[in-house]
């Protein structure tokens, strides 16, 4: 296997005082949907705001080989490591394409605007339909389908998504997982962050499972499917 696109190394990271993250180590690899599975409170989302630098952290994090340290959230941003939050954060008052636009402030990415956004009308169809009305008027599915465009208007080598079933209906949620398996194939390499763990482990090729901060499985996304303490625990089976 290639080296890691992500590799992190004994990461610690928590608000002030109160550490969230003990020592936490995982790998993402090129061109992998890597899945991070867990319950409400395990520590997903601060994992990912600390890999964003929206929090401080301690460890050792590098991204298609480079160190992290003391990187600002925008450097990161150009260097191809982007995030789709939790709750979209679209911004309601703007079009879909202006929120669309928003993604190419990476400079590579401004130079192939164009061919960005027919790329991502290719992938959602809907959101062309769409693309001058307010973000705000559209349905959850089709805004969250706007923040994964966002996201892949300027250009990544990593996205990592929050959540990204949250809320949604099922036939949403498939049409989002059928996009992920597709921009994988693209290149594009996916980390995602769910606490719908049948959804996520039937999309990822591997996945850890978090609990209080810390990684306690991992492995390929089918054997974690078919363990019978991730089933009782997170499949209710």
């Amino acid at each position: 296997m290639n080296a890691p696109l992500l590799a992190v190394k004994n990461l610690r990271s928590g608000y002030g005082e109160m550490q969230v993250l003990h020592d936490l180590s995982l790998d993402v690899h090129p061109a992998e949907i890597v899945a991070l599975v867990g319950s409400n409170g395990a520590g997903k989302t601060t994992l990912l705001r600390a890999l964003s630098h929206l929090l401080p952290w301690q460890g050792d994090v590098r991204f298609d080989g480079r160190s992290l340290q003391g990187l600002s959230p925008n450097r990161l941003f150009g260097l191809g490591l982007v995030q789709v939050p939790e709750g979209r954060q679209l911004f309601d008052r703007m079009s879909v394409e202006e929120n669309l636009l928003l993604g190419t402030l990476a400079g590579t990415a401004r130079d192939a605007l164009q061919r960005n956004l027919e790329r991502c009308y290719g992938l959602f169809p809907i959101l062309e339909k769409r693309r001058k009305q307010l973000a705000g008027n559209m349905s959850g599915g089709e805004q969250q389908m706007c923040a994964v465009a966002r996201a892949l208007m300027s250009e990544p080598k990593l996205v990592m998504i929050d959540e990204m079933s949250l809320g949604l209906a099922p036939v949403a949620v498939d049409a989002l997982l059928d996009t992920l398996r597709l921009v994988r194939t693209q290149g594009v390499t996916v980390l995602l962050v769910e606490q719908d763990v049948h959804s996520a482990l039937h999309v990822a090729d591997r996945a850890y499972v978090m609990e209080s901060g810390r990684i306690v499985r991992e492995g390929p996304a089918s054997d974690l499917a078919d363990d019978p303490e991730v089933q009782r625990a997170y499949l209710g089976l």
